[in-house]
C-alpha cells in the first residue's frame, strides 16, 4: 500500500548527498507515523528505492537523505538530477528491519550514509532522556552527510564525528566503550558491510554478546554481490501466462523476467530490501537474501527474485 506525498524541500546535505522533506499533499494531512530505524519505499517515475528515515516522523513528515552513488543503477542520480520541490511521489508505509533496542546505555555507530537511521534513534533517545552516544565516521567534513543538520540538533554534543582525512577511521578511532562490555547496553551499526564487519568483530573480541549488536545492511561488498547470481541453471514459470524461461548461472530470475517483458518491482537487487518478494506456488527456492527470517525461509512460499535461485529444476511464481 502506498501514499501520495509531495516534495516539500530539498537541501544540500553534503557534496554528494541531498536531504529531502516529504509531506502529505493536503495542508492539514499527515503521513503515517514511523518508529526509529524505519525505512520507506520511494517511487517516482520508473524508480523504486528504499530510504531510511532521518527522524522518528512523529510530526507527519518524512526526512530522507540520498547519496549520489557513483556506480549505482541510476536511482540516486535521478533523485539528484530530476526531483524538484512540488513533485508528487509515492511512498510506502514505514517498516523496519532495524528497530531500536533500548538498553541502559546505547552506542550508535554509523559510517557515511549509514548515519540516517541512527539519527532517528538518537532523536528518540534524546527525547526519552536516555543515555547514548553516536559515533559518525566519514571520509572528510564535506562528504559527511547531514553534518550541518546534526549540529543544529539538541543532541549534537552526543555525536562524535570522526574523519578519515584526520586519521580517525573505524580502524583507529573506535569508542573506548566498545572495549568494556556491559550486559545492560545495546550497540546499533549501520554503514558499508566492511565497516560493520570490523566493528562487530571488535565487539566480539571485547566480549559483547551477539544479541547486543544490531545492524542494518545498505549494500553488500562487491564479492558477495557478484556471488548471488552464481549457481546451476533452472526454469522459472510465470503462473499467469504459463510461460517458462531458463535462468542461467550469472543471471537472476528478475533479469530473465524483465528481459522477456515480465514487469517486476526491483530496488536494491542484492536481497537486502524486500521490494521484489514474490509468492512461490511450486518448487523450492534457494534463499540468498538478507530479508526473510529463518521461519519465513523454511515456509518456502516467498522469495526475493533479484538474488535467490532454485533448489529444484523448476519454480512456479505467482506472477
Amino acid at each position: 500500500m502506498t501514499t501520495t506525498a509531495v516534495v516539500h524541500a530539498l537541501t544540500r546535505a553534503a557534496t554528494d548527498s541531498l536531504l529531502i522533506e516529504l509531506r502529505h499533499p493536503a495542508s492539514d494531512g499527515r503521513l503515517p507515523e514511523a518508529q526509529p530505524g524505519d525505512h520507506i519505499d520511494l517511487r517516482f517515475g520508473k524508480h523504486l528505492r528504499q530510504y531510511s528515515l532521518c527522524s522518528p516522523a512523529t510530526d507527519g513528515r518524512y526526512l530522507i537523505c540520498v547519496k549520489r552513488e557513483r556506480y549505482g543503477r541510476g536511482g540516486s542520480a535521478a533523485v539528484h538530477d530530476e526531483l524538484r520541490v512540488g513533485d508528487v511521489v509515492q511512498v510506502s508505509a514505514p517498516r523496519s528491519r532495524f528497530p531500536l533496542i533500548r538498553g541502559g546505555r546505547t552506542l550508535l555507530l554509523g559510517a557515511g550514509i549509514g548515519i540516517t537511521p541512527l539519527l532517528a534513534m538518537a532523536e528518540a533517545l534524546w527525547t526519552e532522556q536516555a543515555v547514548f552516544d553516536l559515533w559518525f565516521y566519514a571520509p572528510d567534513r564535506d562528504r559527511a552527510p547531514l553534518a550541518e543538520y546534526i549540529e543544529a540538533k539538541p543532541y549534537a554534543d552526543r555525536v562524535h564525528l570522526r574523519l578519515s582525512s584526520r586519521g580517525q577511521s573505524a580502524r583507529t578511532a573506535l569508542p573506548r566503550e566498545l572495549n568494556s562490555p556491559d550486559p545492560d547496553s545495546q550497540i546499533h551499526l549501520c554503514g558499508p558491510s566492511g565497516f560493520m564487519a570490523h566493528v562487530r568483530a571488535q565487539a566480539q573480541l571485547a566480549g559483547w554478546a551477539d544479541e547486543q549488536v544490531h545492524q542494518e545492511t545498505f549494500t553488500l561488498d562487491t564479492e558477495s554481490s557478484a556471488a548471488l547470481a552464481e549457481g546451476e541453471e533452472f526454469t522459472v514459470r510465470v503462473a499467469s501466462s504459463g510461460l517458462t524461461f531458463l535462468v542461467p548461472s550469472g543471471s537472476s530470475i528478475a533479469d530473465v523476467l524483465q528481459t522477456n517483458g515480465v514487469d517486476v518491482d526491483l530496488s536494491c537487487e542484492q536481497g537486502i530490501c524486500g521490494a521484489c518478494l514474490t509468492p512461490v506456488l511450486s518448487g523450492l527456492p534457494d534463499h540468498r537474501d538478507e530479508v526473510l527470517s529463518p521461519a519465513e525461509r523454511a515456509a518456502n512460499d516467498r522469495m526475493t527474485i533479484c538474488c535467490s535461485r532454485a533448489r529444484t529444476a523448476e519454480l512456479t511464481l505467482d506472477l
